[in-house]
Formats: C-alpha cells, structure tokens, sequence
C-alpha cells in the first residue's frame, strides 16, 4: 500500500531502525534479512532525500530529520496496531496475551504479588512482563513499549488518560537498636541524622524536590539507591533514616530488624496512578486489567488473602 508515492510498510522498518539504530538488530526485530533492511533504508533515504542514519563511530545516529520523524511514525504504527489488535470482548479464562507493565521495585514489593495471584485465578494462561522505570515513563507508552504504567501523578503525561489507584504517606524507618529509635524523633533529630535516598529510574525523587522547594529544608544524604525495597535494609548497625512509603514500611517490618516513627515534618501525599496511551482506552484486555488494579488495592488495603476467586471477573 501506497500514500503520496510512499510504500507504507517502509514505516514499520523504519520505526525499527530509528528505535534499534542498528541494521541488523532492526532486521531481526521485524523478521526480515540484513540486506532485505539496508535495501528498505536505501529506499528511505531516497523518499526523504535525508540519510536519516549515519554512522559515528561504532554506532548509527539519526539525522535532524530522522528525529523529527520518529514520535509521528511511531503514533502512525501504534493507531493502526490498537485499531487492529483490540477485540470486542475479552475472555480471561482463554486468554494467552501478554501484558507489560512499567513498576517501580515498591510496586513490585507491595502491589504485584497481590495482583499476579489475583489474576492467576480469573486468566492462568495470560502473562504479565514486569518491566523497570525509566526517564520519561510516558515515552513507552507511545512506543508501544508497555500497555500500563504505574507511576506517581507527577510523572504522568497530560496526553494519555490516568486513573489513581491509591494515595501512600510516608514514614521514617530506623534500625530497631539505633539509639534514634529509642526516644522520639524530633524535626532537629530527623535533620541532624544521616539519610538513605532513593533515586529511582525517572530522575530525582519529587520527595526531595518537595522538602528544599515547599519547606526550605534539606537532610544530609550518606547513602543513595536506586531501589526503595533495599532502602530499609541499608539501615542496618547505623544511625540513618529512610524515608519511605508506609506500606513498603509496614512489609519490611515483618521480617527486617527495624521500627517505623512518623515523619517529623509536614510531608506530602503520593498519588500512585495507573496510566494508558490514549488510543487503547477501548481495548477490552487493558480495562479488565485496570479493573483487576483496582480491585487488588481495595483487597490488599482490607487485609485480603492471597486465594482471590471472588471478584475477579470469572
């Protein structure tokens, strides 16, 4: 098929090569041969009157104009691939489609386990990609990268429909022996001590910026991760304070030597949302998926079990 003298099948190895910038590995991501590739970017270049790829070094890199069309090819694949794909109905129980989710390693820790055996119940056959937090999470989402994110508000995109799935405060944990344990933690005591911090994949954490914006203060940071789940354990034979989520809090508790005291300072509330790329809104596996989201976070909240047979959409 053909628009405006262009052969549109070009668009996919295209898209391929401006994501891989390698002939070869864009050869092999849409099943065609090496040179089959080099001769659909050597017609490409012909049709754009552009390079579109250059080699520098050891690696391609797109020309100006190769980047100005990378986000407009890949909205024109990923309409045509929700238009084509999406079913008018969805049947858990027969399903075998993979989805992929972009989590931090605190939705992995809290969220997840309560889920995947939620839908292990009402779709056995279906399988679920865990995928990690990168910068500009919403990029995924227009490359057809992942089909969910779930990320704090801040980090959503104003392009694509976002829904929240729960509010989470945060708290201090301490080793149980630390002698910041053993009296009340006080605004100065809090400030005065040494901090583990998360930096997690997407850039700094809105926490901090919060803290030096909103209430002029900062924490002197001995340690930095770039997992929360490991933060609560870094505390360990120290004097330091890891200002984490409750529930990640509360979890670790029950098999880590720490107590939890509340944040000495006024803190904001984080909005854990579940976000979609505009144009999937009518796929019918995505809504039963958000829906599986939701009814997990009631379940967890309220203490549910792991045998989740009611209420999952059988």
């Amino acid at each position: 098929m053909r628009f405006n003298k262009l052969d549109l099948n070009l668009l996919v190895a295209l898209d391929a090569l401006l994501s891989e910038r390698s002939i070869s590995r864009a050869a092999e991501r849409v099943h065609l041969s090496q040179s089959a590739m080099s001769n659909a970017l050597a017609r490409l270049r012909d049709y754009f009157e552009d390079e579109l790829l250059v080699q520098v070094g050891r690696k391609m890199e797109p020309t100006p104009r190769a980047e100005a069309l990378a986000d407009a090819v890949r909205d024109v694949l990923v309409r045509v691939e929700a238009t084509i794909s999406t079913q008018p109905a969805f049947v858990p129980a027969e399903s075998t489609r993979e989805f992929r989710l972009l989590v931090s390693d605190y939705t992995m820790t809290t969220l997840m386990p309560h889920l995947l055996a939620r839908i292990y119940v009402a779709a056995p056959h279906i399988r679920i990609d865990l995928r990690p937090q990168v910068a500009h999470p919403e990029r995924a989402l227009e490359r057809a990268d992942a089909d969910l994110l779930i990320i704090p508000s801040e980090y959503c995109s104003p392009e694509h429909p976002v829904e929240t799935l729960l509010e989470e405060q945060f708290c201090c944990v301490l080793w149980k022996d630390a002698a910041l344990a053993a009296a009340p933690l006080t605004r100065e005591a809090y400030l005065d001590a040494g901090h583990v911090l998360v930096l997690p994949g997407q850039g700094q954490p809105a926490l901090e910026h919060w803290l030096v914006q909103r209430l002029g203060v900062s924490r002197r940071v001995e340690v930095t991760t770039y997992s929360f789940m490991a933060s609560t354990q870094l505390l360990m034979g120290t004097e330091r304070i890891a200002t984490v989520h409750r529930r990640l809090a509360i979890q670790a508790q029950r098999h880590e030597p720490i107590v939890i005291r509340e944040v000495p300072l006024p803190m904001p509330t984080m909005r854990q949302t579940v976000q979609w790329h505009e144009h999937r809104t009518a796929d019918a596996g995505l809504a039963w998926l958000r829906e599986q989201l939701r009814l997990t976070v009631t379940a967890m909240d309220n203490g549910g079990t792991w045998n989740c047979r009611q209420s999952t959409g059988t």
